[in-house]
């Protein structure tokens, strides 16, 4: 029998943490443990070595991006904790950061997101998993932005949905059925986007955000 995921939740909204921390019980992670704010999120993100970690940007001490750089600070010295982050706004400066190195291990979500109980689980749960979860939302601002470069305006409304659904996370058959396209047409769309973005097969799943990774890039 597979041990369950490990998670330390990090937020200072003492209902929004506990509300996150059963969703994920009930999903079937341990929360080994839970923080008010970054410095002690730090501690605990190194001393019980997660899983995942889960975060809200916005914590005490500074109420700046004072979790964020805590959960980027247990990821690089811990490199196989993944890491989720929450924020109420959506912070494109945020995403590039967090997404800089890599979507592997990897999630930004808003917090309206947590709220959609089965969406928040399945998200924490890829991204425990070494996989990515970008907010739709996000994603959707991000192509919208950039819509006009020449990159982009390559790409068809089709392939940019497909895209959009690749950033969140989704696999083949998640856009297939989102899209309501079957499986070998969502392959095709993909093998066309990546050679349209000129993005190298750098690997199989996580490839596949590279295409959002590249624009983020330009910021």
């Amino acid at each position: 029998m597979t041990a369950p995921r490990r998670v330390v939740i990090g937020e200072d909204d003492v209902l929004l943490r506990e509300g996150i921390a059963r969703v994920l019980a009930v999903s079937g992670f341990e929360v080994v443990a839970e923080a008010g704010d970054a410095d002690d999120l730090l501690r605990k993100g190194l001393a019980h070595r997660p899983d995942l970690l889960v975060a809200d940007i916005n914590m005490p001490p500074g109420h700046g991006d004072d979790g964020l750089v805590a959960a980027l600070e247990v990821r690089r010295q811990r490199p196989e904790t993944s890491v989720l982050v929450l924020s109420q706004y959506y912070e494109e400066r945020y995403a590039a950061e967090l997404l800089a190195d890599g979507a592997d291990g990897v999630g930004y979500l808003l917090k309206e997101r947590v709220g959609k109980i089965e969406e928040f689980a399945e998200a924490a749960a890829r991204v425990a998993e070494g996989g990515s979860a970008v907010d739709p939302e996000v994603v959707a601002r991000m192509l919208g932005r950039r819509r006009e470069r020449s990159s982009i305006a390559e790409l068809s409304p089709r392939e940019l949905e497909v895209m959009a659904a690749m950033a969140e996370g989704k696999s083949n058959r998640g856009i297939a059925e989102a899209l309501v396209i079957s499986v070998p047409a969502v392959e095709k769309h993909i093998t066309r986007i990546l050679g349209k973005l000129g993005i190298n097969d750098v690997g199989t799943e996580h490839r596949r955000v590279h295409a959002v990774l590249t624009y983020l890039r330009e910021i």
